[in-house]
C-alpha cells in the first residue's frame, strides 16, 4: 500500500469551503487572584476598608481632639505632652519614631479611604441608569455631604500640615513650641476660618460616617439602629465642639 504524499496530506488539512484549519491554540488559565486582591475589587471589600479606614481614623481624632483640649491648662501641659509624643518609645524607637508610625499609619488609612470612597463613586455613577433623575432626598442628602465632606477635609489635612507640623504657612510660628503656634494660627481670621468651616464638615462626616461604617460591618440590626444613631449624633457633636473649643478659646481670650 502507497503511503500518503505530503501533497495529500496539505489537502487533507483543507475545509470543504477550501479554507486551511488552524490548529487550535491554547488558552491560557485565568490567573488566579489573591485573597486581598479579590477583595479589593468587589464592591462589599471597599466599602469594609472604608468603614475600617474610617475607624481608625475616627479613634485618631478622638485622641487629637482630647490633646487640643490640654491648650486650656497653659503651654506646660501642651508642650510638655509634645515633647512626650516625641520622645514615646525610647530608647526602643528612635527620636519621633512612634510619630512617624502614627503618621505612616495614618495617612495609609486616608489613602484607602479616599481611594476606595472615589471608585465606589465612579462605579455608582456607571451602573446608574441614564435618564435617572429622581432619588430620595435623604439618600442625595447623604452622599452629597460625603462627597464633598471628603473633599474638604483633604484639603484641610494639606493646609493642617503646612500650618501646624512643616510651618510653612504659619508667619509666627515658633518651632518646638506647639501652644504658641496653635494661638499665632488662630489669631488670623482666615486659620479661624479654615479650621471651623472644616470641622463643620468633619462633623456631619463622621455623622454619616459612622452609621454607614456600622452597616458595613454588620452591627446594624433593628433593635439598634436608634443606639447607632444616637452614638453616631452624639459623636460628631463632640468632635465638632471640642475642635472649634480651641479657636473659640484664642479669639474670645481665654487662650493667649
Amino acid at each position: 500500500m502507497a503511503l500518503p504524499s505530503v501533497t495529500d496530506m496539505a489537502l487533507a488539512t483543507r475545509t470543504d469551503t477550501g479554507h486551511e484549519r488552524r490548529p487550535a491554540q491554547k488558552r491560557k488559565p485565568p490567573r488566579k487572584q489573591s485573597f486581598i486582591g479579590s477583595v479589593w475589587r468587589s464592591t462589599i471589600g471597599k466599602k469594609a476598608v472604608m468603614a475600617v479606614s474610617g475607624l481608625i481614623m475616627l479613634a485618631y481624632l478622638v485622641a487629637h481632639m482630647l490633646a487640643n483640649l490640654k491648650i486650656f491648662f497653659g503651654p506646660g501641659d501642651l508642650n510638655g505632652y509634645a515633647h512626650w509624643l516625641r520622645t514615646l518609645g525610647e530608647p526602643f524607637l528612635p527620636h519621633e519614631g512612634f510619630l512617624w508610625l502614627a503618621r505612616v499609619g495614618l495617612l495609609a488609612a486616608v489613602v484607602l479611604h479616599g481611594v476606595a470612597a472615589y471608585q465606589l463613586s465612579r462605579r455608582d455613577l456607571a451602573a446608574r441608569p441614564r435618564g435617572y433623575a429622581h432619588q430620595r432626598r435623604r439618600a442625595s442628602y447623604a452622599t452629597r455631604t460625603m462627597r464633598w465632606g471628603g473633599v474638604i477635609l483633604g484639603l484641610f489635612i494639606v493646609w493642617h500640615i503646612l500650618d501646624l507640623t512643616t510651618l510653612t504657612v504659619n508667619e509666627r510660628a515658633e518651632p518646638g513650641h506647639p501652644y504658641e503656634n496653635i494661638v499665632a494660627t488662630f489669631s488670623t481670621w482666615y486659620g479661624n476660618t479654615i479650621y471651623i468651616v472644616a470641622m463643620l464638615a468633619l462633623g456631619l462626616h463622621v455623622r454619616h460616617g459612622f452609621w454607614s461604617a456600622a452597616q458595613t460591618l454588620g452591627a446594624g440590626r433593628p433593635r439598634r439602629d436608634r443606639a447607632l444613631k444616637l452614638a453616631a449624633n452624639g459623636l460628631a457633636a463632640i468632635l465638632t465642639c471640642g475642635f472649634i473649643a480651641v479657636p473659640i478659646g484664642v479669639m474670645s481670650g481665654v487662650v493667649s
